[in-house]
């Protein structure tokens, strides 16, 4: 069986250092807002190359938090890309803001920055790209519509831990970004785990009271906050496995690259790349008309595949008032998308196996 995400054997390489850090933090008896925080956040800012990093509950909480922290709300409009993940249109309408969905492009699966101009109005404050399945969007476009407009620019980063454009890591291409360290994430907790990054200090500021219940300092209560708060251990993890990011994305990248090159069954259409150091590959989604029939033959030879997401969120119940709106590209997409394995821990036979295995279907 080749698995489609194998988190034990992730995870295990580590072990060692994951039950020195667990003594460590048991033994001094502090859980919350300690100083596995305050490194994580030090090392994760100096990573992305940004002045302030935040460790929070989860990638929702940081992108609800990012909305909140900039104060959009009722009748505040920002702009989406269509065929992304719920979460992201979640943040938004939490907020009591409206979403307004884009397009994606064909090849790329981000959102498409020649659709966005034609959706800007008055009312607009804000555009979320989406790093969607680890490639960082392409932001030129977007950087000069949010300044010809004075518009922010947020990063939903929950997928591209460590992707670059144009010199700059994701979570330093936006006025601020969300990202998730869901297990699954290429860099991933052993629980749930997210964090904001951001230069802008006024914003940090705000975002770190709210939350932590909205308070500067303890039973000093400035907003109407939230209790979302990275713990001791998740911080302390993740601060180890960051200094193996980089390499891991590395082999990310050599898998994707022999798929690309291997792959030659004609009904699978495989992702396009403009710039390698680009994509850090957290999925390595194909498309194909035959979708179910391609996902069973490769399950019956014992092949995980996962669809990323089989339902687009205009078509989902939690926003039926959209039922009746067509994105025909982000349809086609969900349509079609299929996630082959893919992940630091995969071997040379494996991918070897898998190509030929699909090479036959």
């Amino acid at each position: 069986m080749i698995k489609f995400l194998d988190l034990h054997k992730i995870n295990e390489r580590f072990r060692p250092d994951f039950e020195e850090k667990i003594k460590k933090i048991l033994d001094s008896g502090w859980y919350l807002q300690g100083e596995e925080n305050e490194r994580f956040s030090q090392d994760f800012a100096s990573y992305c190359g940004v002045k302030h990093a935040l460790g929070v509950a989860n990638g929702l909480d940081a992108l609800n938090l990012i909305i909140k922290g900039y104060g959009f709300g009722s009748e505040d409009e920002i702009i989406v890309p269509a065929n992304t993940f719920i979460a992201t249109i979640l943040a938004i309408s939490e907020n009591g803001c409206r979403p307004v969905l884009v397009e994606p492009d064909i090849n790329t699966y981000c959102i498409n920055p020649e659709l966005i101009e034609e959706k800007i109005t008055p009312k607009t404050k804000a555009i979320i790209v989406v790093h969607l399945y680890g490639q960082a969007t392409p932001m030129s476009k977007i950087w000069e519509l949010a300044d010809k407009y004075h518009l922010k620019v947020i990063e939903d980063a929950a997928q591209a831990h460590g992707a670059i454009y144009q010199g700059r890591r994701v979570g330093n291409l936006g006025d601020a970004a969300a990202f998730s360290f869901y297990p699954g994430k290429n860099l991933g907790a052993l629980g749930d785990a997210g964090g904001v990054t951001t230069n802008d200090s006024e914003l940090y500021n705000k975002i770190k009271a709210l939350a932590n219940y909205g308070s500067d300092r303890k039973y000093h209560h400035i907003y109407k906050g939230v209790n979302s708060r990275l713990d001791e251990l998740q911080a302390g993890f993740l601060d180890i496995k960051l200094k193996y990011l980089d390499s891991d994305n590395c082999r990310r990248r050599e898998i994707a690259k022999y798929y690309r090159e291997k792959i030659k069954e004609p009904k699978i259409i495989l992702p396009q790349v403009e710039n390698e150091e680009a994509h850090v590959w957290h999925i390595f989604a194909v498309r194909c008309s035959e979708r179910e029939k391609l996902q069973t033959y490769l399950e019956q030879r014992g092949i995980q595949t996962n669809i990323h997401y089989p339902t687009p969120p205009h078509h989902q119940g939690a926003y039926a008032e959209w039922k009746d709106l067509s994105f025909p590209i982000s349809e086609k997409i969900h349509k079609e998308m299929l996630s082959l394995p893919i992940s630091p821990v995969l071997t040379d036979s494996e991918i070897r196996e898998l190509v030929e295995i699909i090479n036959e279907f």
